[in-house]
């Protein structure tokens, strides 16, 4: 049976895998990206959407909130009607979306490896059944959202103090006072499952939210190299869009304590990883380390690797930090004031906060190439009216964009408001120095170091990867 999209030309289908769906940013990233594909492609594109979620449940109540979303906005959008013209039938963009649906625990290796199997070898599924199984023949962006906080609170008076010290504004945007929870430990035994018997050498331990925010996504984009690279020059470069946040230092990053099992907060450290990974893959003293990674036996026909982009989505309320309802309510109002107060970054409802990810996904790749887009951490910024724009984000050890600039360098550039490079900045930010950027491409090489030999050693514990395809 033809797929709802056999009838489209190649180049004018775009296939966008996305983790972490279900709720929060994740449904924002979805909801937007239906938008804005059917406002800027083609009226004869389409978009097959693949969200990932945990269970069967929650993938068929992500796929109804999606096309639920997709009927609205076919309804109601004047900039769709304007385009299509007076005889415009809602139901032509509609058809032109597809929503499929598989499941994915990211805590769980064996589930990674099974989801990029079922993409590559098997068949998709969607969990309403609307559409019957089809094959994925490649992907264009895998947007990665998924994650934990592993937060247990707040520290009240760290935070009256910070109030008091550096104001509302910054104390909203980079908050010093979330109280981390001991990091916990995945169980060997449920990691490795049957194959947990024949091993005489264990893999190296992994701690939940490391796993859940970097490692699980760095195994998955590995296995998916076959779908994401290309064989000629002439085809779209894959894209893997990474979550970051906006507050992740060097200092939440001990290579004494990679996986933040001891000392720092889980989560920030879990995004430094990130932002590390992410700018330096191509840097001259990170590629040696970084190669094998982007060398997958499976894809060896297609010399064309995917690009690494990061992101994050400024300030939002979501339940990923653990509120009682009235103090989220008062998390939500503080947020406005910050935004209303003028800081940039503070989009505040998630489908606003999804604005970076979903530009980066679908602009084109030209202008992405123009910007340099894969050496900037890009944010979503917000005005005060609610008016978000991706936003070039300032990198401890990094800068903007790698390059040694100062204040008075940025102050006549052409961006201008709350998309000025200085704007929002971190009351204690320090300007980049040849030796801090020294520093983050040498930390940049260490944790690709670390996570090469954490997937090889859990790869060949699992026969899984690289190792089975040799």
């Amino acid at each position: 049976m033809a797929t709802p999209w056999a009838e489209a030309a190649s180049h004018e289908q775009f296939f966008v895998l996305l983790t972490g769906a279900n709720s929060g940013v994740g449904l924002g990233i979805g909801q937007r990206i239906i938008d804005e594909f059917l406002a800027s492609r083609s009226l004869s594109s389409h978009l097959i959407l693949i969200p990932t979620t945990r269970s069967v449940s929650k993938s068929r109540d992500t796929v109804i909130a999606l096309r639920t979303h997709l009927q609205e906005t076919a309804s109601t959008s004047h900039q769709l009607r304007s385009r299509a013209g007076s005889d415009y039938d809602p139901q032509s963009a509609v058809s032109r979306v597809h929503i499929l649906g598989i499941q994915l625990d990211l805590c769980n290796l064996q589930s990674i490896y099974g989801a990029a199997k079922q993409l590559i070898h098997g068949k998709v599924s969607d969990p309403t059944g609307v559409i019957a199984d089809v094959e994925i023949p490649r992907l264009d962006a895998v947007l990665f959202n998924a994650g934990i906080g592993g937060w247990s609170g707040l520290d009240w008076l760290g935070l009256a103090k910070q109030f008091f010290q550096v104001g509302l504004v910054q104390s909203c945007t980079f908050p010093a006072f979330k109280k981390a929870l001991p990091a916990a430990v995945l169980d060997q035994r449920k990691l490795l499952g049957d194959k947990a018997a024949d091993l005489k050498t264990q893999p190296p331990e992994l701690a939940e939210v490391f796993t859940a925010n970097v490692f699980g996504h760095y195994i998955l984009a590995h296995e998916l190299l076959p779908l994401l690279s290309r064989s000629r020059p002439d085809e779209p470069i894959g894209r893997i869009v990474w979550t970051s946040t906006i507050d992740a230092s060097h200092e939440h990053l001990s290579f004494s304590d990679f996986q933040a099992r001891h000392g720092n907060p889980p989560y920030e450290s879990s995004k430094r990883i990130t932002d590390l990974i992410c700018l330096t893959a191509d840097l001259p003293g990170v590629q040696k380390a970084s190669a094998p990674y982007f060398a997958s036996p499976a894809a060896a026909d297609k010399p064309i690797k995917p690009r690494f982009y990061l992101t994050h989505p400024g300030v939002v309320c979501t339940p990923l930090f653990p509120l009682s309802w009235f103090m989220f309510w008062g998390y939500y109002v503080a947020m406005y004031i910050a935004r209303w107060l003028g800081s940039p970054w503070h989009p505040v409802e998630p489908y606003l906060g999804a604005c970076a990810t979903a530009w980066l996904a679908l602009a084109d790749q030209q202008t992405l190439d123009h910007l340099r887009a894969d050496r900037v951490k890009w944010g979503t910024s917000a005005s005060r009216t609610g008016h978000v724009a991706p936003k070039k984000s300032e990198v401890d050890g990094w800068g903007w964009d790698g390059n040694v600039t100062t204040p008075k360098d940025m102050e006549h550039e052409d961006e201008a408001g709350v998309l000025h490079r200085l704007a929002g900045r971190k009351w204690d930010a320090q300007d980049l120095t040849e030796e801090k950027r020294a520093e983050f491409e040498n930390d940049g090489r260490k944790c690709w170091e670390e996570l090469e030999r954490l997937r090889t050693a859990w790869e060949k514990a699992l026969g899984e990867g690289d190792v089975a395809k040799q």
